[in-house]
């Protein structure tokens, strides 16, 4: 991990200074009175400034709506307290403008391809507008358009995102893909506008991301992996996640994988809105009465991508229905033809407190074990109430189906960890405590290969195992 750790200060040293030259776009007859577009006027300010060899782009107190804009090489947006840039509501725009889109790309507010040495700064706001009916609203497995992002960098070198606030994106908020050299610090999010709106998405390599605030109907910290190489050397630190799905997860997309990877001092809640999921609706037998994260820390690998050299400590959440999720599944093969693999992950120093019955789980497939895991130092309080009636011995393999803590369609064996396909897990000082009667053991194995516990209780008293 100390090559990673100097990696990312080495992507912190190199993120640029600010400019010597700036422009108040008002300057230029911009208008900050919400109604006119001033996207002409912005561009030629970014473009000018990057024309310049650097400036920064000043945004004053105001709100003003805008079309896409593209950033270029050696300008920082920098938005002043009061400033407000609002996403234009015209979905044709956005399509005018991004007429080749590939694979998942999608278009965006702020877009950059190729860019170095480019920041989006200040205490203002960017606001997407993502609740307005011209977006369409629904999952976007159903199709339709494609919905912009507020910040979306792809291929870019020496990218820095600070102090900005982020609201209402009609898809994600922000994606950063493939870029090389990362800095997200401050960044305030509140996402509850449409489905999608993951909080902060990254697939990308020698990346710091500190001191945020991410508020979100989906993911809160989403690392991915779609393209043709890992997503690695990342530290994230020092941050609140809440989010009515998973808090810190890693995937879906999983092609290339995830490599030296550290998550730290972070604390996981529900979100404070749910107009959306409502899973205590829609899935009754979770066992939920309000609303809910889905995991709190959620580990995918599933598309052949490699994930290994991942350690997440110091983490305090609540409010969720299942605290660890360790999934490794053979649902597609894009740039590997090996299965999708597990190695080396170390989680500790947890205090989770769930709100479902629905355990925490660690569970490769036949041929595909997760190998060389390690938990310790966990607290898991939860007020489940699970009778023997409700405990169902098979789970069904479901290979390659869509990773999420349902996925089994039950809510496993174990009150607090199900592991099945695993060579290599040590479990030491897991504390559990149950509010209710759960009869559940707190450990089940299925095909498990040198496990290992220590130090273990269950409500004080030596836990129960039970072997398939």
């Amino acid at each position: 991990m100390m090559r990673q750790n100097l990696l990312t200060l080495i992507a912190c040293f190199f993120v640029f200074q600010s400019f010597a030259y700036s422009v108040d776009v008002t300057t230029l007859g911009a208008k900050g009175d919400g109604i006119t577009d001033n996207t002409a006027i912005i561009q030629k300010a970014i473009d000018d400034c990057s024309a310049r060899q650097g400036g920064t782009v000043e945004i004053p107190a105001g709100k003003f709506l805008t079309r896409t804009l593209f950033l270029k090489s050696d300008v920082n947006l920098h938005l002043q307290f009061g400033a407000e840039l609002l996403g234009s509501t015209d979905l044709e725009s956005y399509h005018k403008v991004f007429p080749n889109l590939k694979g998942k790309e999608t278009p965006a507010l702020i877009f950059a391809r190729n860019a170095r040495n480019i920041a989006v700064t200040g205490l203002g706001t960017i606001n997407g507008q993502g609740a307005h009916p011209n977006f369409q609203h629904g999952n976007d497995s159903k199709g339709g358009p494609r919905r912009p992002k507020i910040i979306y960098f792809m291929s870019c070198n020496n990218v820095r995102v600070q102090d900005v606030t982020l609201r209402n994106s009609a898809y994600w908020t922000q994606d950063y893909e493939k870029c090389d050299g990362v800095i997200v610090r401050g960044v305030k999010v509140y996402c509850h506008s449409n489905w999608n709106n993951d909080g902060l998405d990254i697939d990308s390599r020698n990346v710091v991301v500190s001191d945020c605030y991410i508020d979100c109907d989906d993911d809160a910290l989403c690392l991915k992996s779609d393209t043709d190489t890992p997503c690695e050397n990342v530290t994230v630190t020092n941050c609140v996640l809440k989010t009515n799905c998973n808090a810190i997860k890693f995937g879906t997309s999983s092609y290339s994988g995830f490599k030296n990877v550290t998550i730290s001092n972070c604390v996981i809640d529900r979100a404070s809105e749910d107009h959306i999921r409502q899973w205590y609706k829609s899935y009754p037998w979770l066992g939920t009465k309000d609303k809910t994260v889905v995991a709190g820390i959620a580990l995918e690998s599933v598309d052949g991508g490699l994930m290994e050299n991942v350690i997440i400590s110091d983490i305090a959440m609540r409010a969720v229905q299942t605290p660890i999720f360790v999934r490794l599944g053979d649902r597609k093969r894009t740039f590997s033809k090996q299965i999708s693999r597990i190695n080396d992950v170390v989680i500790s120093r947890v205090v989770a407190r769930s709100e479902s019955k629905v355990a925490c789980s660690i569970t490769g497939v036949p041929g595909g074990d997760i190998q060389n895991l390690t938990i310790s130092d966990i607290t898991l309080v939860t007020d489940a109430e699970v009778g023997k009636d409700e405990i169902k011995m098979e789970v069904p393999e479901a290979i390659d189906k869509y990773p999420e803590n349902r996925m089994f369609g039950s809510i496993l064996p174990a009150s607090g960890f199900y592991i099945r396909h695993a060579d290599g897990i040590t479990l030491s000082n897991i504390k559990m405590i149950t509010k209710n009667k759960d009869e559940r053991p707190m450990f089940y194995l299925d095909d498990v290969k040198n496990f290992v516990q220590t130090g273990c209780t269950f409500n004080g008293a030596k836990p129960t195992l039970k072997k398939k």
